[in-house]
């Protein structure tokens, strides 16, 4: 089976858990409370949004390439990582 890397945004503010997200996946979004769950929890995310959209008959978009730059500051926790799926 073929696997799909996704770009994937995490970040925290002050008093928050850490959140993700996917970029290439408008409105594909976790939350836990270690950066691990969120990650675990992105992954599930991801794959059900590709399930919804299959069944959906739209065709998901294929993770596009992209160079990031992590920043942090005072205020804000803000980083990318990656995840693998089953296409």
């Amino acid at each position: 089976m073929k696997k799909l890397r996704y770009l994937v945004r995490i970040n925290k503010d002050p008093g928050s858990d850490w959140g993700a997200s996917v970029p290439d996946l408008p409105g594909c979004v976790a939350t836990g409370k270690t950066i691990d769950a969120a990650l675990r929890r992105i992954q599930g995310a991801i794959e059900l949004h590709l399930r919804g959209m299959r069944a959906d008959g739209v065709r998901p978009p294929r993770p596009r390439q992209r160079s990031v730059v992590p920043r942090r500051t005072s205020r804000e926790v803000d980083f990318y990582a990656t995840v693998e799926v089953a296409a």
